[in-house]
């Protein structure tokens, strides 16, 4: 009987080993101050995998939390590293293809999950899970999808002002910003719209939309283009 188990596990090995070896495994370490990350994608091609592929995501001790599955799971290999199937490929979390941060404000931590190029100007689109108290698990936000989806690379999070900001741009000379508050139990409200134009090569023209008191208040200024610092608040 001991004979039979042993050889019951070994043909569930030799089933099974093909399908892992076959694939290409990353592990991103301490990919937020919770979990860590076990990657799984089928296709690698060069510096550049992409295709459909896993998410395992693990807490600290070493215990499954949820899988994550993609349908174009882009992952670029960092500087002189390897890409070989079957081995488990240190990533790094700067190389974006797991972001997890509280993207609601509601103090816990959310996933969001590397889904191809379809942002502005075919940068990075992610996949967004919020974190659903009720249901002790990672949910899919429509709302956040779409904004992690379609601005210039993933949107950023100010958690001292409670606001996400996107970026996108037309050309090679107009840059735009959008802020979004968080509204519980509501989703998204734009609250600021800003336009950097810069087609004119002397001098940068911004249109700054904000909501104040329910109300839009649009101011425009004109700086002269030696003087101008976008990253000045």
């Amino acid at each position: 009987m001991n004979i039979l188990n042993k050889y019951r596990h070994l043909s569930a090995f030799l089933l099974l080993g093909p399908l892992c070896f076959g694939q290409y495994q990353f592990e991103v370490k301490n990919v937020s101050k919770s979990y860590d990350a076990i990657i799984r994608i089928e296709d690698c091609y060069d510096d550049r995998c992409g295709g459909k592929g896993t998410v395992d995501l693990f807490d600290h001790k070493n215990s499954k939390v949820q899988t994550f599955v993609s349908d174009d799971l882009v992952i670029y290999a960092g500087q002189g590293q390897k890409l070989t199937q079957g081995k488990l490929i240190p990533l790094s979390k700067d190389q974006r293809a797991v972001i997890i941060d509280d993207f609601n404000f509601d103090g816990t931590e959310d996933v969001a999950i590397r889904n191809g190029n379809m942002g502005n100007y075919s940068s990075a689109s992610y996949d967004v899970y919020v974190f659903n108290s009720t249901r002790m698990a990672f949910v899919k936000s429509k709302e956040l999808t779409d904004l992690g989806s379609n601005g210039f690379d993933f949107f950023e999070t100010d958690a001292k002002r409670k606001r996400l900001i996107s970026y996108g741009k037309s050309g090679c000379c107009r840059i735009f910003t959008t802020e979004y508050a968080v509204i519980p139990n509501k989703g998204l409200d734009t609250v600021l719209e800003k336009e950097e134009d810069m087609t004119n090569e002397d001098q940068v023209k911004v249109i700054t939309k904000e909501k104040l008191n329910n109300k839009w208040i649009t101011k425009t200024k004109v700086y002269p283009a030696d003087q101008y610092n976008r990253n000045k608040k």
